[in-house]
């Protein structure tokens, strides 16, 4: 029995890796598979693409809203990675962190340079992983 267009869909998503965030220095962010620097950006296995804040009108403070890893989350990762920036200068607030863990994502909140690492450790290892990350202040 042949699969529906989007089973097949699901399935090649699947089996998509995260890719390798490849360079990290202030303000700039290079993502494996990705011919674009970004500042912020969003990464998922198969992809990443920039984090704009005004997508969901994001500040410091309050900091990550379930706005901003929804995208992530949806694309079935189970650890997502949250990079508060070089010098954690952006919250993550307890609504964010339920709101993955409800989802049955394993959840990780660090300084950005410390979240690259995990997050391309965790890809290295084949997991799928997921991330946001700030890379300036």
């Amino acid at each position: 029995i042949g699969k529906s267009r989007i089973e097949r869909s699901a399935i090649s998503v699947w089996l998509m890796s995260s890719p390798e965030i490849a360079s990290l220095s202030w303000g700039q962010m290079k993502v494996q598979g990705s011919t674009v620097t970004y500042k912020d950006c969003k990464v998922w296995p198969g992809g990443s693409r920039a984090w704009d804040w005004r997508e969901t009108g994001t500040e410091h403070s309050p900091g990550v809203q379930p706005a901003d890893v929804k995208e992530v989350a949806e694309k079935g990762v189970q650890t997502l990675v949250i990079g508060r920036g070089m010098n954690e200068a952006l919250k993550v607030p307890p609504s964010t962190v339920e709101y993955l863990r409800n989802q049955g994502i394993d959840v990780r909140v660090l300084q950005t340079e410390q979240a690259v690492k995990e997050y391309n450790a965790l890809a290295a290892q084949g997991l799928r992983v997921g991330g946001v990350f700030h890379s300036t202040c």
